[in-house]
């Protein structure tokens, strides 16, 4: 089976969140299913350094108003199909907005020309190759289904995936006329949404099936709380909607042979997790006791809950515990963390920004992980974190809820606990998890066995690998 996987960012390549790993991932992990999936990727300028040998498979003399070429090349084991337009991507800044974080005011025309130059593509408009099945990632890519629905007679089949329902691309009306779409597109079982133009919704709606990273995250998107102003969609296309839970790359995130890490280690060598934590110690300039190290590695936004967290650090260093913090985002909670480490230096540190080996470094030296999220599609920082015993702390939402067995009382008795959850999410809650969690580090028999446990937990891609090769042989099935 032919897959042409759609996704505006895939690691190694380029990447701005867990959409790049999963896009990066998935390919390898289809492979044993007899799937060969080629990844669809804008030509940024950060990809186009990165490539070797190209093979040229079709130009675009004009592309929304720009030339373009299809150039098809390989590395680090991904087939690519590379989108090169230099007028779209080509521009220092990262893949959405500039240096500034400002997004970039012409995505509705970089990400329609990308959409649209994949739809033609998969048809085997734009070159020798043809897909079997198309697999869009995100508003970025949604548009694919749709150009696919009004060109073709049978479209090919389509899945969406929903990485964060949240980030849906909406744009004015104004954008229809230069979108290529036939006049009958802008209706409500089209692409307008609300007045405008919805590059998710229309993906949503013409789609042959609907998948969300994880089972409580297709469930909680069907409901207003969740589903940001969609869910009736959702509910109407209920029975083409499925949670598949992600999975990591447990090549790359393995602390047997992890390069980042000062010290390998298993299961049955975790004291060598201990030169780990005293370099990340070093790193943030954090004192070297016995408290629980605690460890965030996030955007630093709203959704994530991190406001909730700045607001009790002062409370979680009383109970004696350190803080780590790798992130950027909102400028009032990057400064709220600033401001925390000055308050209590020693006891907490803070790195802006993204850095891919310390945030391994800190999976792996760091006593438990905070991911306190007001809502989590599914979230892979928590599979990083039980893959390298760095025990999580989640709110019970999404993927986390999923992911991660509670250390409450029947799950410790069972021997079967991982971390912890808690909810709703407050100051409260997220405080009395951390008591929980100190009781528990406390007890090194206690600690160390639910380190080994998540250590064990298969968070590959196996099963859900298997999901998605059930689903796309299901659709092409349907359609022969």
């Amino acid at each position: 089976m032919k897959v042409l996987s759609v996704a505006s960012e895939v690691f190694p390549l380029i990447k701005t969140g867990g959409l790049a790993d999963v896009a990066g991932a998935l390919p390898a992990a289809l492979e044993p299913f007899d799937i060969a999936v080629t990844t669809f990727v804008p030509g940024y300028r950060q990809v186009m350094k990165q490539l070797k040998k190209v093979t040229e498979l079709h130009a675009f003399p004009d592309l929304f108003g720009a030339p373009a070429r299809l150039l098809s090349a390989s590395r680090r084991g991904l087939d690519l199909i590379v989108l090169d337009c230099p007028d779209f991507f080509d521009r220092v800044g990262g893949p959405y907005g500039d240096d500034a974080g400002q997004d970039w005011p012409d995505n509705w025309r970089r990400f329609a020309a990308f959409s649209f130059a994949a739809a033609e593509c998969a048809q085997g408009r734009a070159g020798n190759y043809q897909a079997d099945l198309i697999h869009v990632h995100d508003w970025q890519a949604a548009m694919t289904p749709a150009y696919l629905r009004y060109a073709m007679t049978d479209p090919l089949p389509s899945v969406i995936t929903i990485h964060n329902i949240a980030f849906q691309g909406q744009f004015a009306a104004s954008v229809f006329g230069d979108l290529r779409m036939p006049p009958t597109a802008m209706n409500m079982d089209g692409i307008e949404y609300y007045g405008g133009v919805g590059f998710l919704k229309a993906g949503l709606q013409a789609a042959s099936a609907i998948t969300t990273v994880s089972p409580t995250y297709a469930q909680e998107i069907r409901l207003p709380e969740f589903g940001m102003g969609l869910e009736g969609l959702i509910n109407a296309r209920a029975a083409n909607v499925h949670g598949i839970v992600n999975g990591i790359d447990t090549e790359v995130w393995n602390p047997r042979t992890d390069p980042h890490l000062r010290s390998n280690y298993k299961p049955s060598s975790l004291k060598r997790r201990r030169e780990n934590r005293v370099a990340v110690e070093e790193r943030f300039g954090i004192d070297h006791d016995d408290g629980l190290l605690l460890s965030v590695v996030s955007r630093l936004s709203w959704q994530k809950g991190l406001d909730i967290l700045a607001e009790m650090l002062d409370e979680i260093v009383a109970l004696g515990c350190k803080v780590v913090v790798l992130g950027s985002g909102d400028s009032q909670i990057e400064q709220a963390f600033v401001t925390a480490t000055q308050r209590h230096p020693g006891r907490i540190g803070i790195v802006t920004g993204y850095d891919e080996p310390l945030s391994h470094l800190m999976q792996g030296g760091a006593d438990a992980l905070l991911v306190p999220s007001r809502f989590e599609p599914c979230g892979l920082t928590q599979l990083y974190g039980l893959r390298y015993g760095c025990v999580p702390i989640v709110a019970r939402t999404g993927g986390l809820s999923d992911t991660v067995v509670d250390h409450n009382h029947a799950a410790a008795v069972s021997g079967v606990a991982t971390g912890f959850q808690f909810s709703p999410v407050t100051p409260e809650t997220l405080v009395h998890a951390v008591r929980r969690a100190i009781a528990a580090y406390g007890d090194d028999k206690t600690w160390s066995a639910m380190q080994r446990r998540g250590m064990r937990t298969d968070v590959s891609w196996t099963r859900s690998a298997e999901g998605y090769s059930r689903l796309f042989n299901s659709l092409l099935q349907d359609r022969t």
